[in-house]
């Protein structure tokens, strides 16, 4: 069976997919209760009560059927009615938020509600016109209380962990990737970049080499943090995410002190203005990790500046006296 017409239900029909709907829609909010049971308990809790209510529904509906229709059901899904109400893949869900799953289960239900009036509305049996009318009042009162557990859960101490959780995956799977790789590249290339200059005094020889070291780095540092782990077990998100934030970041601190020697080498002492603001950016860059260093690794800001400008201090004079010599 495939490409039905709404219209072409029959009752027996229509209320199948009502308990098949009833029971994906069960398996969702389970899935979305087992997977934020270890870090979002609060909202776990939510979304299991949600599933047990879903599948106590499905019982109902089913109850209903077999006194009007029989013990079997007939071989029909959603995906075979145009324009029925589709949910999202399982596998789709993986990466949402609690807040975001909330917000599906609000839609789920409100969509649910349409189904059910809009199939009463074209039924003649009276006792399922009756049937499907109360359906769709539960859905609706379904769809407010979950806006309220929202609501409530948003005003509850859970809400402040859950929040507290958040940051602390934030901190895992972006800033740490992003913080290393800015380090890499705004430290790591200043020896090349600088002993090239020094060693030139051509702008535009300086900026390729730069600019070689920069993304030649991004590459380098994005493979290396991906395949570190695969965040499974340590929670620091999807490897690829993290090789290419790193990669991208590493790229980034390279470049910034890179793009100077692009001014023209025709200008008036075109070495030492693009010389002077390399330096500025490359100072601008390292105070920048240290107060990042200091927001979200719990460094203290006088120590992360110590420990970071003095590393890329020591590098960049390096960089000087090699491209002098």
């Amino acid at each position: 069976m495939a490409h039905l017409a709404f219209s072409d239900l029959t009752e027996k029909e229509i209320l199948a997919l009502a308990i098949g709907g009833e029971e994906e829609d069960s398996r969702i909010y389970q899935h979305f209760a087992d997977t934020l049971r270890a870090d979002y308990p609060a909202s776990a809790e939510i979304f299991n009560a949600m599933a047990i209510e879903e599948r106590e529904h499905r019982n109902w509906l089913y109850q209903a059927y077999r006194e009007r229709f029989g013990e079997h059901l007939p071989p029909i899904v959603r995906e075979d009615v145009k324009g029925f109400l589709k949910r999202r893949p399982i596998w789709l869900t993986q990466t949402m938020s609690p807040d975001q799953m909330r917000q599906m289960a609000e839609v789920m239900e409100l969509q649910a509600a349409l189904f059910y009036e809009k199939s009463a509305a074209r039924c003649t049996d009276l006792g399922v016109r009756e049937l499907l009318i109360r359906l769709a009042e539960v859905e609706r009162g379904h769809e407010k209380r979950a806006a309220g557990l929202n609501e409530s859960h948003q005003n509850s101490d859970a809400a402040q962990e859950e929040q507290e959780t958040r940051n602390r995956m934030f901190v895992l799977q972006y800033v740490q990737p992003g913080l290393a790789g800015l380090m890499d590249g705004s430290v790591s290339t200043l020896a090349p970049i600088f002993a090239a200059a020094f060693a030139t005094h051509n702008n535009w020889d300086t900026f390729l080499v730069g600019l070689a070291a920069s993304i030649g780095a991004g590459i380098s540092m994005g493979f290396a943090e991906a395949l570190s782990d695969d965040g499974s077990m340590t929670g620091r998100g999807t490897p690829w995410m993290r090789g290419l934030i790193c990669g991208v970041m590493t790229t980034i601190g390279g470049i910034g002190h890179t793009l100077p020697y692009l001014v023209p080498d025709s200008i008036n002492n075109a070495f030492l203005i693009a010389t002077g603001l390399a330096s500025v950016i490359v100072l601008i860059e390292l105070w920048a990790i240290a107060w990042i260093r200091a927001k979200y690794m719990d460094t203290p800001f006088l120590q992360a500046v110590f420990q970071v400008v003095l590393g890329g201090v020591l590098v960049f004079i390096t960089g000087i006296l090699i491209g002098s010599s």
